[in-house]
Formats: structure tokens, C-alpha cells, sequence
């Protein structure tokens, strides 16, 4: 990297439990056992207050990971293809994706990834604890987000969004992408139970978090805890977009 030309400053804020924003020029590399030839950096985490773990994954040419990733009994994953070529296994079954392609993978079904591009080719992956439901079980799903439409969010005509896996109760999480046009902001400012971890895929924006406005742009991950005020507007010449994952269909534990 060599020297600084300029004073060290960063715009990411981490309040532990809160909510984050982290922004990419200071991502450092982490290394994670069984992944080969990949600059990778872990961003939502337990240690961070949020129940899952989001990572931020460059694959190299040749990059892979032959040892799998989950496929424990009780941790579901998924992953979204940001660009490049990449074979994604999760069983007995491989696809072949680029970008907006995505693979969720259930519990007890080990994901493995393979890049398949001559240069680089550059993941969003994501891992959680599944929350079992009696005598519903998901299943493996792929597609690509750039096949399917977007539907009006809450009735507004220039908020859009994408459903990336079932509106099931087999499902205790979903992944969704969601999109503001220049100028456009949730209706209300969201209170909730849920908790998210977006990684913005285009445009800027003024996001509340915590009941403080912050500016955030494309590359951007942002974690959201549980009853954080949450909103956003669009602002810039194109629209704000971003995909995020979202916990579902289950009760609150006591």
C-alpha cells in the first residue's frame, strides 16, 4: 500500500450490538481454514452483536474451497455472486453462476465454491444458525436475481424489491433485494425484531441508523440489530441498491 498521503481517517462507524458500517478501505484479510487462493474478510459476526457471519470474498484464479463450507447439522448458508464466474456444489447438485447469481444451501449440506474465471471473481457469503420448525424442512435453491422482477415495496412506486429465496415457513431467513430511486426513502422509519446484513451494490444514500443519519455509498456493508431504527434515502444519480439478508417466519425465543 505504502505511505499515507493524507491524515488516517475512515468512515466506518461500529457501535458493538448496534448497528455497523463498514466501508471497504479498511478491510483487512482474514484467514479462513479451507479456502485456497482467496483475499477474504469477515464482517458481520457474534463479535460484532449480530447472530450470523457475512464475508466479503475476492477468488483469485484458481481459488476454491475443497473443504467445503457448513454442512453442519444446524447451519444453513448462501452465497451471491458479485461478478465473475464461479461453480457452486451444494450436494449432489452444481451450478454454474455469474453475476446476481445466488446458492442457498440448508442445513446438513456442505457448500463448496470453485472460480471458474481467468481473473478474479468477487462473492457475498453468509452463514447462520438454522432455527428448526416441526415438520418443515428447506431446501437447496439457486437462480439469479437479475431474472426476477422487481415488485413495488409497500405500495411505492419508486421503491422495488426482489424475493431471492421462498416466502416459506420452511425458511427461517430470506435474502431480498431492494432498490430506491434517486430520491426515493422507506415510507416510516423501521423498529423491529429483525436484524440485517446488506451489502450495497450500487448508487448512495443517507441511511438512519440508530436515529442518526449517515452517509453511505456503493461497496459499503452495513449490520442492523434487532429494533435499531432503520431507513434510508437514495440520493445521487442512480439508484441505491442493496441486498441483505433477513431473519423470518419464527417467534421470538424467550
Amino acid at each position: 500500500m505504502g505511505y499515507p498521503k493524507d491524515l488516517l481517517s475512515s468512515r466506518s462507524i461500529i457501535k458493538h450490538g448496534l448497528y455497523a458500517l463498514i466501508a471497504p478501505e479498511g478491510l483487512v484479510n482474514n484467514v479462513v481454514p479451507g479456502f485456497e487462493n482467496c483475499s477474504m474478510s469477515i464482517l458481520g459476526s457474534p463479535k460484532l452483536g449480530a447472530s450470523f457471519v457475512d464475508y466479503i470474498i475476492t477468488m483469485h484464479e484458481g481459488g476454491k474451497n475443497s473443504e467445503g463450507f457448513c454442512g453442519q447439522d444446524d447451519v444453513e448458508s448462501f452465497v451471491y455472486i458479485l461478478g465473475g464466474k464461479v461453480k457452486v456444489t451444494a450436494g449432489e447438485e452444481e451450478f454454474v453462476l455469474e453475476e446476481s447469481g445466488y446458492v442457498y444451501c440448508p442445513p446438513g449440506v456442505k457448500m463448496y465454491l470453485e472460480n471458474l474465471e481467468a481473473g478474479d471473481s468477487r462473492l457475498f457469503l453468509y452463514k447462520q444458525k438454522h432455527k428448526p420448525l416441526e415438520g418443515r424442512k428447506p431446501w437447496v435453491v439457486s437462480g439469479h436475481a437479475n431474472n426476477i422482477e422487481y415488485r413495488d415495496y409497500d405500495d411505492m412506486h419508486n421503491v422495488h424489491i426482489k424475493d431471492l429465496l421462498p416466502m416459506d415457513l420452511d425458511f427461517d431467513m430470506n435474502f431480498h433485494i431492494l432498490s430506491f430511486d434517486p430520491a426515493a426513502c422507506h415510507p416510516f422509519i423501521e423498529t423491529h425484531v429483525q436484524e440485517h446484513g446488506a451489502y450495497l451494490l450500487s448508487g448512495e444514500g443517507m441511511y438512519n441508523l440508530d436515529n442518526e443519519w449517515i452517509p453511505v455509498k456503493k461497496g459499503d456493508y452495513i449490520f442492523m440489530g434487532p429494533y435499531v431504527h432503520q431507513a434510508c434515502y437514495a440520493v445521487g444519480r442512480e439508484p441505491l441498491t442493496y441486498v441483505y439478508s433477513k431473519d423470518c417466519n419464527r417467534d421470538a425465543d424467550l
